[in-house]
């Protein structure tokens, strides 16, 4: 059972059981990224992050392409200041800052921004002809939603380097090699993979499942002893959680059986 929210470039599907779908819809133009379905995004991941009824989240495009980055016919005569005033930063924070699990099912392109998009969510699983990319420099700018920091973080700075510096592509399998995706699928497998995999977190505790992304992306930023003492104190705060003496007594119970 699910429900659907229409929007014209972003389709969101509510399922019963606490997975959401969103996935983007300029299929005409590869769902680029242009200013009206980054607003769209922003929003709705907002709406998601309040709304208890979300335990996880898989976003998606097509059978084509997951996203092919920025809509260019939107930026080739843009000046600095109409760039600074579209306020991108804020728009892509939406999605960073969204504290519940987030898995991209990529199929086709996932090229510039399209790449970063991916890059935001926890897990990724591709599709075996997936393609991704950082082309930025050959059309003479530089990624502005966060390569240069995530994707040095995913695969390391040599790599990170190759990639961005010449805007070379990559498939699928050098990804998972490279340690940026998850897993890679048949293709006609990779939303049905997503969502089985975002059913089986849904079922988890939800606090638990926020602690545990909330103290996993900390850990890039922070020094290690600082990274153990915050896990342990979202480890003692799961005692106050009524679910734990649930699971726990269950678990016990099948033991003893």
């Amino acid at each position: 059972m699910s429900t659907k929210d229409q929007n014209p470039v972003l389709l969101v599907e509510r399922q019963s059981d606490g997975v959401v779908v969103v996935r983007l819809n300029r299929p005409s133009v590869r769902n680029a990224l242009n200013l009206e379905l980054r607003r769209a995004l922003a929003a709705t991941f907002t709406d998601l992050a309040s709304d208890d009824a979300v335990r996880c989240v898989v976003i998606t495009g097509d059978e084509k392409a997951f996203c092919a980055g920025a809509d260019l016919s939107e930026y080739v005569h843009a000046t600095p200041i109409e760039v600074m005033e579209r306020d991108q930063l804020r728009l892509w924070r939406a999605i960073a800052d969204f504290p519940k699990p987030l898995i991209a099912a990529i199929n086709g392109y996932a090229i510039g921004g399209g790449c970063e998009l991916a890059m935001h969510a926890d897990i990724l699983i591709a599709g075996e002809s997936a393609r991704f990319s950082q082309p930025e420099i050959r059309i003479g700018i530089i990624p502005g939603g966060g390569a240069t920091q995530r994707l040095i973080r995913a695969v390391g700075k040599t790599n990170a380097m190759k990639f961005l510096l010449t805007g070379k592509s990559f498939t699928a399998e050098e990804a998972k090699a490279m340690l940026l995706v998850s897993d890679v699928v048949k293709d006609q497998c990779v939303l049905d993979e997503a969502v089985a995999m975002a059913k089986a977190i849904a079922s988890m505790p939800p606090v638990g499942a926020k602690q545990i992304k909330a103290l996993v992306i900390e850990s890039m930023n922070a020094p290690l002893d600082v990274g153990l003492r915050e896990e342990m104190k979202a480890f003692q705060l799961m005692f106050d959680t009524a679910e734990k003496t649930e699971r726990m007594e269950a678990f016990l119970g099948k033991a003893k059986s």
